[in-house]
């Protein structure tokens, strides 16, 4: 019953401290691969449009119209109708787990090919199939709405049904703020070509968007702009600058299109908002994030009482650069160093590879595994939708992780992050589809551990560099700023956007205000005076996803919560890896409050437990100030 799909799907000792090496990693994918490699979804379909996938397809709409019919013609939930809706519960996961295989498969291939028509159309294609899947559980809703409470509770202690009682639950939550049958049914169906179509739109105008950089002698070159960021982020902050002067230039030349999509993506999520009865436009992102507004407050109530931790990795950056503060193009470069060398993809899968061999030898096993097979896309070329993401099968029980790889130390902290995704996947292989339903905040955690395992391999390798290990230290600092700076002002300037959208439409130079003055007011004296983004509103894909509302925050959530386990495993060791397994798997399962307890006796409603993981910033920021006056 996996009705909110995203593109963003979503330790056991020490003792191969030195087995990972650049000769395994090129054994494993077996060629030259300087340029990354292109991902094998074959265990998907042989063939996109093979007649094993049109089956599936014409299979999947015939049991979907039979379920609309067994639905809606069957009485709400009583005592007497629950065989009945046991079995249609029962085939509605059988046919979420088919569906989420199509459905994966084809974002890897619209991802990997954005100008390919052929996709884009079975994208298409898969919106209306997922719309009428999406009416069915307008009779679920309906059903479970009114139960009296002990029938419900009958219902899900059924033996069936064990392991999906969280899902149910919030089923039944979800089916409090509802429309009529007829109007919820209607809303299904013109999400096909209205709401959703505008994140299509987006998805289509930046795979096919390009820029010019103008380097600084003068020579012009025409880029996607899937390496925008990137060049953006090179260690030559005139190539950055350059990127991002010509990047803008080109997003302001689609900047009515996304300025008519983010109103428009608003606009429709408010106005089911008034006839469902929900009147805080945060609601849907707390259920959809499995949270109270307790926690998000007391997270970002942390956050905004010691903002001066992550400015502070931002302006020791800059004083180092002999500036003030920073460009806000400048947040995820990395130093300016003589050693600051680019990777080829060989090089950087190696040195993922051996770091997390280095603390996870479980995760390492994986991780050859999953290059062996070719489960990851990472080749830099041109139609490339921009952005990373791991996605996962429920029917093969596999997953792949999409990126473009061009050589930069941050390149290989996003395959170790979407590799984390990846992991998180595997560890809950074998539990049903209803229990695999797992919020951002607790699958964020997952990518951002696997990060922090990463980071710590590279520090504790002698064969890496002083320099190369204050490259991954200021990455990770950098990271950790942008998640307690950058994803605030998103998350702010989006409340702030909702608050005037509710009002009416907000027109581009509105947008443009309200990005620079939450950029100016979060970053504070971090930032140049000129140093703003005002075009981050258009450029940034996470606005525009429709299938989740206020992407962004889960970020930082997962960010700090991955930190305290983090801490854990310092201060145990090895012995709290099952205990972090048990943590994953336990992420579908109930609501993350609860899974934290349950898991590590944290109380996420406390400011104080997220304090505790921002202060815990200054001891590498103690470091990092170290070795850069070593390095002068």
């Amino acid at each position: 019953m996996r009705k909110d799909i995203s593109r963003s799907i979503y330790f056991n000792g020490r003792n191969n401290i030195d087995s990972y090496s650049r000769e395994d990693i090129q054994e494993e994918i077996m060629s030259d691969t300087t340029n990354g490699i292109v991902w094998d979804l074959t265990s998907f379909f042989t063939e996109f449009n093979n007649p094993e996938m049109q089956a599936m397809k014409k299979k999947l709409a015939g049991d979907i119209r039979k379920l609309q019919e067994k639905g809606s013609a069957t009485a709400p939930l009583s005592a007497e109708t629950a065989p009945i809706w046991e079995e249609i519960i029962l085939k509605s996961e059988d046919i979420d787990t088919r569906f989420e295989h199509i459905y994966s498969y084809i974002g890897c291939l619209t991802a990997a090919d954005a100008n390919n028509e052929e996709y884009a159309k079975e994208e298409g294609s898969l919106a209306k199939l997922l719309a009428e899947n999406e009416k069915f559980m307008v009779d679920v809703l309906r059903a479970f709405k009114d139960a009296p409470d002990d029938v419900f509770d009958a219902f899900i202690g059924r033996d069936s049904l064990k392991g999906a009682e969280h899902t149910l639950r919030r089923i039944r939550e979800r089916a409090k703020h509802t429309m009529s049958p007829d109007m919820e049914k209607l809303a299904a169906e013109l999400n096909v070509d209205g709401f959703h179509s505008w994140g299509r739109l987006y998805d289509k105008l930046t795979g096919k968007l390009e820029f010019d950089i103008v380097y600084p002698d003068g020579k012009v070159e025409r880029k996607p702009i899937s390496q925008w960021r990137a060049l953006m982020s090179d260690a030559d902050r005139t190539i950055g600058k350059a990127a991002f002067d010509g990047g803008n230039k080109a997003w302001a030349s689609i900047e009515d299109n996304c300025a008519a999509a983010l109103n428009a993506i608003a606009g429709i999520r408010l106005t089911l908002n008034k006839y469902r009865g929900v009147d805080d436009f945060l609601y849907w992102a707390l259920y959809q994030s499995s949270i109270k507004r307790e926690s998000l407050d007391a997270m970002y109530k942390a956050i905004h009482d010691n903002l001066d931790v992550a400015r502070e990795i931002f302006r020791v950056k800059a004083k180092y650069m002999g500036r003030k503060g920073i460009w806000w193009f400048e947040r995820e470069a990395p130093l300016p160093l003589k050693d600051a060398a680019l990777y080829d993809w060989d090089q950087g899968a190696a040195m993922v590879g051996k770091a997390f061999g280095t603390a996870y030898p479980k995760l390492a096993e994986y991780y050859k595994s999953f290059l062996k097979k070719r489960w990851v896309e990472s080749e830099k070329r041109p139609g490339k939708r921009p952005g990373a993401f791991c996605t996962s099968s429920p029917l093969t029980k596999e997953q792949r992780v999409y990126m473009t790889y061009n050589g930069t130390i941050g390149d290989n902290s996003t395959l170790a992050h979407e590799v984390g995704h990846a992991f998180h996947g595997h560890v809950m292989r074998d539990l049903r589809t209803m229990a695999k339903e797992c919020p951002m905040t607790l699958a964020e955690t997952a990518s951002i551990f696997s990060e922090l395992i990463f980071a710590e391999g590279v520090y504790g390798d002698k064969q890496v560099s002083d320099t190369q290990k204050l490259l991954v230290l200021d990455g990770d600092l950098c990271s950790a700023a942008v998640m307690l700076l950058d994803i605030t002002i998103r998350f702010e300037f989006e409340k702030a956007f909702h608050e005037e959208r509710q009002k009416g439409e907000v027109t581009i130079s509105r947008l443009k205000e309200l990005m620079v003055e939450v950029q100016r007011r979060v970053f504070g004296d971090a930032m140049l005076e000129d140093g703003e983004d005002p075009y981050f509103w258009a450029s940034k894909l996470h606005f525009y996803i429709t299938q989740v509302t206020f992407y962004n925050f889960p970020y930082t959530f997962g960010f700090l919560l991955a930190r305290a386990l983090f801490k854990l495993f310092k201060d145990e060791g090895p012995s709290f890896l099952p205990r972090y397994e048990e943590f994953l798997r336990l992420t579908g399962s109930d609501t993350v409050e609860n899974v934290t307890k349950r898991s590590i006796g944290a109380d996420i409603t406390d400011p104080a437990f997220w304090a505790e993981s921002i202060h815990g910033l200054e001891e590498p920021l103690k470091l990092y100030k170290k070795l850069l006056k070593k390095n002068k």
